[in-house]
């Protein structure tokens, strides 16, 4: 029997990827250094999973010298409060999300979140579309300032079935991006992916199933709670 269904965020609640890029560049601008990242360079870094670890990967892949851990540590501060600065202007929940969330409180389904973003960024999803994500209904919400290892390591869904008290057979996972299909796996759950406008090139064949996104899983029907129920049958 379905139980939860679990959501990732960036991509999978909300086409975010696209904010997150402009708030990095922002304050890489800001602070001077000279870096600009492209929609296709961060295409490829967003295999990356974690702000913080991103800048680290960059810095690390283009051998760029005299930038430390605290340097990392607070240029993602900043981008983490420019984001929040520029993301009511675009947000907007993806097709079908809000639909499934009211489905699931109607069907007695409980809801969580399992995230590599931050739970501030979380709140600030929330706030920039006037609420409708329904945030004070998620039983749980487990960010990635919370656990020590990032998507694909499953730590973060582990983490939100032991808060949820709950089996991998009684739960199932949302999610957008290879990693996270990863992740979401090496923990025991079923997969729904939908890929988002940054993820379309991502191998997603290791989910359960692949739909266009919630409105639609293949033969125009939407993505219901039976439906997903059936996919952890």
């Amino acid at each position: 029997m379905l139980r939860a269904v679990i959501f990732d965020v960036d991509g999978t609640l909300a086409e975010t990827e696209e904010v997150h890029r402009e708030a990095f560049n922002t304050v890489f601008e800001q602070a001077g250094l000279g870096w600009y990242w492209t929609s296709e360079e961060y295409c490829e870094l967003l295999k990356v999973f974690g702000g913080k670890e991103r800048i680290r990967h960059f810095v690390e892949t283009e051998s760029i010298d005299g930038i430390s851990d605290k340097d990392i540590l607070e240029l993602h501060r900043l981008k983490t409060s420019v984001y929040a600065e520029l993301l009511p202007r675009t947000a907007e929940l993806r097709p079908g999300v809000e639909r499934l969330i009211e489905e699931c409180l109607s069907r007695s389904v409980r809801l969580a979140i399992a995230t590599t973003t931050t739970e501030s960024n979380v709140d600030a999803l929330n706030r920039a579309v006037g609420g409708s994500l329904r945030l004070d209904a998620f039983d749980v919400v487990v960010g990635g300032n919370t656990v020590p290892q990032k998507k694909p390591d499953p730590m973060v869904y582990r983490t939100t079935l032991e808060k949820l008290v709950l089996e991998p057979a009684e739960a199932i996972a949302i999610e957008d991006a290879s990693a996270g299909v990863q992740a979401a796996r090496g923990a025991g759950l079923r997969c729904l992916a939908s890929p988002s406008y940054y993820t379309t090139a991502h191998d997603l064949s290791n989910a359960t199933v692949i739909v266009d996104d919630l409105t639609n899983r293949g033969d125009g029907v939407p993505v219901t709670i039976d439906y997903l129920e059936m996919l952890t049958d």
